[in-house]
C-alpha cells in the first residue's frame, strides 16, 4: 500500500442532494457508488437536522467520559452490542502491531421506540432521543438504497428497502478516538486509530465533527488519500454532509458492480504528537437477518464482470447453490473481528 496522502492530495468526492427522488439522482448516486465507494449527502432534506446531530453527539461524549467501571457493565457480546475498549477491536490484524486506539458503544435497533439491548444508566433518560436519531438513520438509508435501484434500472422500485426489515444487523455506532499521552506506547508510523478495512453492510452513514479529520480512503491506484470532513465550497462549516459508503453486502450484491472501499481512520499529522481527540457516529445499515441475497433484477448488474473474467456474489449469478443470507454474511466478517465469536464459533457453531 501506498503512503499517507495529504493536504491538495484529498479525495474530491460529489456532494448528492437526495431530496427530489428522480433516476436522475439515481445515476449520480450510482456513478460515486461505482467509482469511489463513498460519496457525500447533503444533509437538506434528510431530515437530520444540526440540533439532532449535535445533540447526539453530546450524548455520545457524555457516555465516553464515565469511569470505565461503569462502561464496562454494557460490554459487547456476541450479539455485536455494548461496549468495547481501547484496543478491544483490531480491523486489519495483518499490518497492526496492535488493536484499535479507539473506543466504542453499539446499539442496535429500537422496536417501537424501545432499545432491545441492556443500556448504560446514563444513556436511559435519552431513549426518544436516541430512538429518533436511528429512525432518521433508517429513513435515509431506505431513501438512498431505493434512488440506487432507479439508478441500477432494477425491476422493482424497492427491491433494496423492502429487503431491509427487521430483526437485522442494523447498528448506530458511538466512536471515540481519544488522544494518545506521550507515555503510551504508541507508534505513530504503524499504529493507527482504526485499521484498514471494508463495512461489513449494505450501506454506511458517517456522522462527523469539524476539525475532527483522520479519515482516508484506498484510491485506485493503492495509495491513502484523506477525506475532508467539510468539503469544499459546502454549505455550513459547522454542520458536515452525511458521508455514504458501500459496503461489502451490498457490493456482493451487485455482483462487484458497486465498489466496497477499504478505509482506515489516522491519528491526524498536523494535530501534534497523538492527535486531538475525534468522535464520529457511525449508522451500519444491514438487511433483515433472514433475507436471502437473491439475483439483484438488474442488467446492470448481470452484465457486470469483474477484469479478470469471473462474478462474485450471488446477486451476479454466482455459481453456488443457494443463497446465503444477509445474517451469515455478517457473522462471516464479524468472526474475524472479536476473538470471543472464534472461540464461540467453535464451541457452538456460528455465532449470533
Amino acid at each position: 500500500m501506498g503512503s499517507v496522502q495529504e493536504g491538495n492530495n484529498a479525495v474530491r468526492l460529489p456532494v448528492i442532494n437526495i431530496s427530489e427522488f428522480s433516476v436522475g439522482v439515481g445515476k449520480q448516486l450510482l456513478d460515486a457508488a461505482i467509482r469511489y465507494g463513498f460519496l457525500y449527502i447533503d444533509t437538506d432534506g434528510t431530515g437530520f437536522t444540526e440540533s439532532m446531530v449535535d445533540r447526539e453527539f453530546e450524548l455520545s461524549r457524555n457516555f465516553f467520559a464515565l469511569p470505565e467501571a461503569q462502561k464496562k457493565k454494557c460490554l459487547i457480546d456476541e450479539t455485536n452490542r455494548g461496549w468495547t475498549g481501547m484496543h478491544g477491536e483490531i480491523l486489519d490484524p495483518k499490518t497492526q502491531r496492535k488493536g484499535d486506539f479507539k473506543e466504542a458503544f453499539n446499539m442496535g435497533e429500537f422496536l417501537n421506540g424501545e432499545p432491545r439491548q441492556p443500556m448504560p444508566q446514563a444513556l436511559e433518560p435519552h431513549i426518544k432521543e436516541l430512538a429518533d436519531f436511528e429512525r432518521t438513520c433508517k429513513k435515509v438509508s431506505d431513501r438512498i438504497l431505493d434512488l440506487l435501484g432507479l439508478g441500477l434500472e432494477v425491476d422493482e422500485p424497492d427491491f433494496f428497502s423492502s429487503r431491509h426489515t427487521q430483526p437485522s444487523g442494523c447498528t448506530v455506532r458511538f466512536l471515540h478516538y481519544p488522544s494518545i499521552s506521550a507515555d503510551v506506547d504508541y507508534h505513530p508510523e504503524v499504529d493507527i486509530r482504526a485499521g484498514a478495512h471494508s463495512d461489513y453492510g449494505s450501506i454506511t452513514l458517517l456522522f462527523q465533527r469539524p476539525s475532527q479529520p483522520g479519515l482516508q480512503i484506498m484510491t485506485s491506484d493503492q495509495m491513502w488519500a484523506p477525506v475532508p470532513v467539510i468539503p469544499d465550497g459546502y454549505t455550513s462549516a459547522t454542520f458536515p454532509p452525511i458521508l455514504v459508503n458501500i459496503a461489502d453486502l451490498l457490493s456482493y450484491w451487485t455482483n462487484g458492480l458497486l465498489k466496497s472501499t477499504i478505509h482506515r481512520v489516522i491519528f491526524p499529522q498536523d494535530s501534534g504528537p497523538g492527535g486531538g481527540d475525534r468522535y464520529s457516529i457511525v449508522y451500519f445499515c444491514h438487511p433483515g437477518n433472514d433475507v436471502e441475497l437473491v439475483p439483484v433484477p438488474s442488467k446492470l448488474v448481470a452484465a457486470h464482470v469483474l477484469e479478470d473474467g469471473t462474478q462474485v456474489g450471488y446477486g451476479g449469478g454466482a455459481a453456488t447453490k443457494r443463497a446465503i443470507t444477509a445474517k451469515e454474511h455478517l457473522n462471516n466478517r464479524l468472526q474475524a473481528t472479536y476473538e470471543f465469536r472464534i472461540q464461540k464459533t467453535s464451541e457452538d457453531g456460528p455465532a449470533a
